[in-house]
């Protein structure tokens, strides 16, 4: 897999920038518009290189100033088909599904630490719909709870701030998490109140024994244990971008169920459920940071040896591609 290179280089830096490109045995199809960019003066570079070097590249990039004078584009091409991506693809080290680029991570971080709308509206209606879970004893509405929550990225961008010693991206990820959560269960205490007045939820309901969610307020070590896994699995996927692995990771912490349960409890005033609801939710959380931070620093230091060794023992590519 390829990755396309849009760089707008001053003009003090662009022998330095083409010379870095040119120099390099894993781009390809460089091309050089002298005098095409206005802001900042100077010259449009664009290029495609192996995604596996993407970091390596843009870690020389940033070491020229290129990241504060002039601008970087990363894209990801919808296909590549001549035969000198294909040479790339073969001499580049380990597999593009493998490959980490830091980079990518920290300004995912970043955007996953942005207070929008849209997060805190997803964090409601999934706080409710987990609170609704609670009330109908429905496992599938639990689910459906987990899924809709936004709140992973964050946990995510907190870990990434951590291990990156970016104080400000830890303190903006744990701040937007802990009142987003905070709103989330105000509101839909609120409604719980309110649906109390009015008969259609009471507390009976909440405390009665319920087979399918009554887990959502009991943690126990099992429930760290998965949120380790779940958190380790997460991050892993983000830093990858392995997209269809992070289902898996939602519908297997309990973070916004047990927001949901806390909100109904508060609402009905079931005390017996407040402080497990608690618990379970700080549990997850922060199992899910731990592991965060542990993959992270374990990627950072050992990936492209573990990476080296799988291409040796597995022999990743066919000769013939």
């Amino acid at each position: 897999m390829l990755m396309h290179l849009r760089l707008t280089v001053p003009t003090e830096l662009s022998d330095e920038v083409v010379e870095l490109l040119e120099s390099h045995e894993r781009s390809a199809n460089l091309t050089v518009l002298a005098g095409a960019s206005r802001s900042p003066v100077g010259d449009l570079v664009e290029c495609d290189v192996a995604r596996e070097l993407v970091g390596e590249i843009l870690t020389r990039l940033t070491a020229l100033g290129l990241d504060e004078d002039g601008g970087i584009v990363v894209t990801t091409p919808t296909a590549t088909p001549f035969a000198g991506a294909r040479r790339l693809e073969r001499a580049a080290p380990g597999d593009p599904d493998d490959a980490v680029i830091w980079e990518a991570v920290i300004e995912q971080a970043y955007a996953a630490s942005r207070p929008t709308v849209s997060y805190h509206v997803f964090l409601v209606l999934a706080t409710l719909l987990a609170a609704i879970a609670v009330i109908t004893d429905s496992s599938v509405l639990v689910i459906g709870a987990m899924v809709v929550g936004p709140e992973f990225g964050t946990v995510a961008a907190i870990a990434t701030g951590m291990v990156f010693a970016r104080r400000g991206l830890t303190l903006r990820a744990l701040r937007l998490l802990v009142l987003s959560f905070t709103f989330a269960i105000a509101v839909v205490t609120v409604l719980a109140v309110l649906a109390s007045l009015t008969g259609l939820v009471t507390s009976e309901m909440v405390s009665r024994p319920r087979p399918q969610t009554g887990f959502i307020w009991h943690p126990d070590r099992w429930s760290f244990i998965v949120a380790l896994i779940a958190g380790a699995a997460g991050v892993l996927a983000l830093s990858t971008a392995k997209a269809n692995a992070m289902v898996g990771v939602f519908i297997s912490v309990t973070t916004v169920p047990a927001a949901g349960n806390l909100a109904l409890a508060i609402g009905t005033w079931t005390p017996s459920e407040m402080r497990g609801s608690i618990a379970q939710l700080g549990v997850n959380l922060v199992g899910m940071v731990v592991a965060g931070v542990l993959v992270l620093v374990l990627q950072r230091a050992l990936w492209n040896r573990v990476v080296t060794a799988s291409q040796r023992l597995f022999a990743r590519r066919d000769p013939s591609l």
